[in-house]
């Protein structure tokens, strides 16, 4: 099978990179906007060998695909603000099992039911900050329904190299928007499998690290069984409660991914080159603002853009840089202000930073960007 060319919707793409990642079962709740990566993977996984399951809520999805990926399946479900409300907790089960997985989370507008079919990315903070307690998340954002495909993959990737929960972030624009797309040929985008656990049943320490900071997972099944388990932890998967425990895996579950971000972030810059004023967006706002920034680039203003790829962790490293050699910020985001306020954690009171937010169900338009610029430039 060779590279084809298609014309696909992005939630679609999501459905397709899964599968070419080697996801093989899917719990679901429909919910707009995302309900066609149900509808897709219902027939596609099927046709690959894989499990489909509609689920009563979301749940019961969540706990699904944790189980799912305890035997040994790589596993995913979409949903979209009243559901990833619903997964929380057990989402949280998950960091703290260390349970690899997939949640696609098609951003909508609104809180409670709010705007079911309009978009917004006001989730960003839920996805960070959704679940009690100490714990670190990796969120990725697409802008195009290409990176829909190949985002969907490196979170299948991220997910099963740091043992962890991966969240998918396109919003509704993105999940609905029609566009073509390059399918790789199988191999071509690398595609990341567990480090597993084959040895004895009676040696298995499921939550030992190695020294990649990683503990090797076993399939759970007829060969090994073991315990998982939401309370704190310690190596044979048992409840613990010794202070000096503890410490280790919340420290732990935060580490094995702060200790890699040059693995983790990625993010993209357009006409960086000799800027005064930078522009820090994400998902399908980064359309808009690549217009905007390339006719105020024609009108004589130095602008840059930044797309934050990867939502978490934030990309404090390659903001830093960049804001050392510009005199303003400007963050456009379709909510009341949330990445603007990291942006400004980053970058001190010193520097000007400016918000464009927007939350009235729509997305943000070029000539809304463009007006801004010129009004903070």
């Amino acid at each position: 099978m060779e590279r084809k060319m298609v014309f696909m919707q992005g939630n679609e793409a999501v459905a397709e990179g899964a599968i070419y990642a080697g996801a093989r079962f899917y719990a679901g709740y429909p919910i707009t906007p995302s309900s066609e990566i149900a509808e897709i993977c219902s027939q596609r996984l099927l046709e690959v060998g894989g499990i489909y399951m509609q689920m009563e809520d979301e749940l019961a999805s969540m706990a699904a695909i944790t189980g799912a990926s305890l035997a040994g399946k790589k596993s995913l479900t979409a949903t979209s603000g009243p559901g990833f409300s619903l997964m929380q907790e057990n989402l949280g089960m998950a960091q703290a099992a260390e349970v690899p997985c997939v949640v696609v989370d098609v951003q909508r507008s609104g809180p409670s039911t709010g705007l079911a079919t309009k978009p917004a990315q006001a989730d960003i903070m839920q996805a960070r900050w959704g679940r009690h307690g100490d714990q670190a998340i990796i969120a990725l954002a697409p802008a195009t329904v290409q990176e829909c495909f190949e985002l969907t993959v490196k979170a299948f990737s991220l997910s099963e190299r740091f043992r962890t929960p991966v969240v998918l972030m396109p919003d509704e624009i993105i999940g609905h928007l029609r566009e073509s797309v390059l399918l790789p040929a199988p191999g071509e985008l690398e595609v990341v499998e567990r480090k597993r656990y084959t040895g004895d049943p009676k040696a298995y320490l499921p939550f030992k690290p190695e020294d990649d900071d990683i503990a090797p997972m076993a399939d759970y099944g007829s060969r090994y069984v073991f315990h998982i388990t939401s309370s704190m932890h310690g190596y044979e998967g048992y409840s613990q409660n010794d202070p000096d425990n503890a410490a280790w895996k919340i420290g732990h579950l935060s580490d094995k991914i702060y200790n890699s971000l040059d693995e983790i972030i990625e993010t993209r810059e357009f006409f960086t080159e000799e800027m005064e004023l930078l522009v820090i967006t994400s998902g399908s706002t980064v359309r808009a603002a690549h217009e905007a920034v390339r006719q105020a680039r024609s009108g004589g203003m130095k602008a840059g853009l930044l797309q934050l790829i990867t939502l978490w962790p934030f990309a404090d490293s390659k903001i830093s840089e960049l804001a050392a050699g510009v005199k303003s910020i400007l963050v456009p985001e379709m909510n009341l202000g949330q990445m603007v306020h990291e942006v400004r954690r980053i970058v001190g009171a010193e520097m000007p930073v400016h918000s464009l937010a927007k939350s009235s169900g729509q997305g943000i338009e070029p000539q809304e960007i463009l007006t801004k610029i010129r009004e903070v430039y």
